[in-house]
């Protein structure tokens, strides 16, 4: 992978070229193998490069004809486009996809992106026509955020880039802060920083050095509507599993070292296995992390899976082990400040420890990212349907059954069987209006009301549901389960699990590839229809169907577990002393983010066993180490 950065209508080239490399070193970890610059009277340049194809004549930034080329990312269907372009007479002077971008920009214009397939971001400087186009890949792998100042605009890989540019306004955006606590990330195209956007997943920015003029563009639609009636669902097995093996092939492209993510589920397994197919008769190597609590420890599934993938003849997977250690407070701390705004999702702590193991042999690994919200993997879409049933009830009726149910379990912790009950029963109680946005709100207004301090009085005011309700008009899906899975495509994955990955990985300069994210898996899974995806309460039922061969009974049958962690007894133990100090003696509660009294009752609620707020306190935690961070940055 790499890192990108730009500062387009910059006042002094020289004081550009300055800049560009202090935004360039902030992201040196992105690209540890080599850097570049480009600067002219209008705009300069960045890139730090992670060699994974063409590693003698792949650097960037890359001229051709007053058209200069960024890329952080790879394209994999480079080298179709390539030969496309032979035919009609380009002439190619490397092997990189990079220089493919620019030969389709001079035969097509911005008009090339619906061609491409990867996880990118670029930036195309046409020197003759004044202008700059930026572009995402479709579901959001890799991020961009950016900001105007005057008549410029300053963009780069990460925050921690961008906020080397003296001209960045650190203004939050306490509506933000608010979202964030709800949902554990901030959702895009915001960030923490009221002036500071991410460019969406899909979508072209379009800037004019003259006017100034900014204008953003989709240039991809997924349609969950299009529901082929004429395919049987035997045929729908053969293609969806060509699609997977197709999409698996295309990202075992590397000139450097690659191998697989295993942790036992069924999404990992099915790359793991594929790629080991495709990789026999030569070795396939497997990297699996777990934790000595048995509760949250991944390896045994992950033996088992591997056992099973080596029983095909002529594979050979080679299944690698690392025990993680309790979290590291210092690790936490170290990522917070390269995402440079709060995050709360845990499981990126074991995710960078599992990318730093795995480094250690490789350069590239292959993830299972995105089945769940494409194939309905998460217990989520089967509660929303069981709400469906439980509907035809009187609402009356549903808050005193369930709310009482929820009221009498003990809060012992979403991973205990009590604990998945009460969120359950939460759920079946409550209106429907907004139910999935408060399935998942991690701080309901209730709290907020209760735990926001001055600072955040006017947030008071804001609806974080609306994070998800300004989307709804412009979902396709019919059925309100699928609508679920739709949002979480353009919510929870760019916002969460995308960023989670890409974050751990570049921590260490490891590349992650996705198979299931490829445009062709991703447009066939919008098109199956509902019960294909979610059969009565079996999640992701044609998946399992269509590699029933490669998937161990026992794991086919087992609960979803994730990559959990145990935050819940850190915060008791081992982060205790460096989490209160963070959360009590930082600008957290002193510049009045949050109410001191109402915090300290959650801590000590959570200390003494009596409620589990680990969601909430690691999400407030994070905040805290975000605050303190600004201040010392």
């Amino acid at each position: 992978m790499c890192a990108i950065s730009g500062i387009l209508n910059h006042r002094s080239r020289e004081e550009a070229d300055r800049i560009i490399r202090r935004m360039t070193d902030a992201q040196a970890h992105r690209g540890p193998d080599a850097d570049g610059f480009f600067s002219d009277d209008a705009v300069a340049l960045g890139h730090r490069r992670l060699s994974v194809i063409d590693l003698e004549t792949g650097q960037q930034p890359m001229t051709r004809g007053g058209i200069t080329v960024i890329l952080n990312g790879e394209i994999y269907n480079y080298r179709d486009l390539r030969r496309e372009l032979e035919t009609v007479g380009h002439h190619f002077s490397s092997q990189s996809d990079t220089e493919v971008l620019i030969h389709l920009y001079e035969q097509m214009g911005c008009e090339f992106l619906p061609l491409l397939s990867g996880m990118f971001v670029f930036a195309i400087y046409d020197r003759s026509r004044r202008r700059v186009l930026m572009a995402r890949d479709r579901l959001g792998k890799k991020p961009l955020v950016y900001f105007l100042h005057r008549n410029s605009l300053v963009f780069a890989s990460e925050l921690c880039g961008l906020k080397k540019h003296p001209e960045m306004s650190r203004e939050l955006d306490a509506s933000a802060v608010s979202d964030y606590l709800s949902l554990q990330y901030v959702p895009e195209p915001n960030t923490i920083y009221r002036k500071v956007k991410k460019l969406p997943p899909g979508y072209l920015l379009e800037y004019q050095l003259d006017s100034g003029a900014l204008s953003l563009r989709s240039y991809w639609h997924l349609n969950f509507a299009f529901k082929p009636q004429e395919m049987q669902f035997g045929d729908a097995l053969h293609e969806l599993r060509a699609l997977v093996e197709k999409a698996v092939r295309k990202r075992l492209v590397a000139d450097v070292p690659l191998g697989v993510f295993l942790s036992g589920g069924i999404d990992s397994t099915i790359v793991a296995a594929t790629a080991a197919k495709l990789l026999a008769p030569g070795r396939c190597d497997a990297y699996t992390a777990g934790f000595a609590d048995a509760l949250y420890d991944e390896r045994p599934c992950a033996r088992c899976a591997a056992a099973h993938i080596s029983r095909f003849p002529g594979v050979d997977l080679v299944c690698h082990e690392e025990v993680i250690e309790p979290g590291s407070f210092d690790l936490l701390t170290g990522l917070l400040r390269q995402i440079g705004q709060p995050y709360a999702d845990a499981s990126i702590l074991p995710t960078a420890q599992l990318c730093r193991f795995a480094r250690r042999d490789i350069t590239v690994a292959l993830s299972g990212d995105g089945a769940d919200e494409l194939f309905c993997g998460y217990d989520r879409y089967a509660a929303m349907k069981l709400l469906r049933h439980t509907e035809l009830l009187s609402p009356l009726l549903r808050k005193g059954l369930f709310g009482g149910l929820a009221q009498i379990l003990p809060d012992r912790g979403e991973r205990t069987l009590p604990g998945r009950l009460r969120r359950l029963f939460r759920l079946l109680s409550q209106d429907g209006r907004c139910a999935y946005f408060d399935l998942l709100d991690r701080c309901p207004p209730s709290v907020k009301n209760a735990l926001f301090g001055e600072r955040m009085r006017d947030a008071i005011r804001h609806d974080s549901s609306e994070v998800f309700t300004r989307i709804e008009p412009d979902l396709t899906a019919r059925d309100r389960e699928e609508r679920c899975s739709e949002l979480d495509v353009f919510t929870y994955l760019p916002g969460d699990i995308l960023p989670k990955m890409d974050t751990a990985s570049m921590s260490c300069g490891l590349e992650v590839r996705s198979p299931f994210l490829d445009r062709e898996v991703v447009e066939f899974a919008a098109s199956l229809p509902m019960n294909c995806k979610l059969h009565g309460t079996e999640r992701k039922h044609i998946l399992k169907e269509a590699f029933a061969d490669v998937i161990p009974l026992p794991l086919r049958k087992r609960p979803k577990r994730g990559f959990g962690v145990p935050v819940a007894r850190w915060l008791r133990g081992e982060w205790r002393d460096r989490a209160c100090a963070a959360l009590f003696d930082g600008d957290l509660c002193r510049e009045g983010f949050a109410d001191r009294n109402v915090l300290r009752e959650l801590w000590e609620s959570h200390q003494s066993g009596r409620r589990d707020w680990s969601y909430l306190l690691l999400s407030l935690l994070a905040l805290a180490i975000f605050l303190d961070n600004e201040k010392n940055d």
